[in-house]
């Protein structure tokens, strides 16, 4: 049996969400397949009931994948409901080379990104400047999703 795997992160505006990690992760938003119009036309060919389709659902991408097919296709799911309380999964984006890169490049590595997110819509929460040498930022993405940037 064959296995993939999708990263699915509900929220309550996919075109928000698309444009925001895209540019956070280099991913791109991904085209309904088949030569189709919108990922909608897909679905409806596909059968799927229209009342399974909220209002907006497929006209503009609601998933990103990685251009290099390296890592997971992300899905941003609509819900009705808002976010209520802390992510139970965050994502890591680890930029800053690990510990045996110096602090200071590190440090810098990672205040690049997060000057960049910011502009995109990120919020930061708290830095993370341990003694003993660990960097890193907890950010909110543009719907109050926590992430890290190490």
């Amino acid at each position: 049996m064959e296995l993939t795997m999708q990263l699915t992160i509900d929220c309550a505006d996919p075109r928000l969400m698309v444009a925001f990690w895209s540019g956070a992760l280099g991913y791109e938003p991904e085209l309904p397949p088949g030569g189709q119009p919108t990922w909608r036309a897909y679905w409806q060919d596909m059968g799927v009931p229209e009342e399974e389709l909220p209002e907006g659902a497929g006209e503009s991408p609601e998933s990103i994948v990685d251009p290099q097919g390296r890592w997971p296709r992300v899905w941003f799911q609509q819900v009705p409901e808002a976010k209520a309380g802390k992510n139970r999964v965050h994502l890591d984006l680890k930029v800053g080379g690990g510990r045996d890169v110096p602090l200071e490049v590190r440090t810098r590595r990672i205040d690049e990104k997060v000057g960049l997110l910011t502009a995109a819509g990120a919020t930061v929460s708290r830095v993370l400047d341990e003694p003993e040498g660990f960097y890193a930022v907890v950010l909110q993405d543009p719907e109050g999703n926590e992430f890290c940037v190490a």
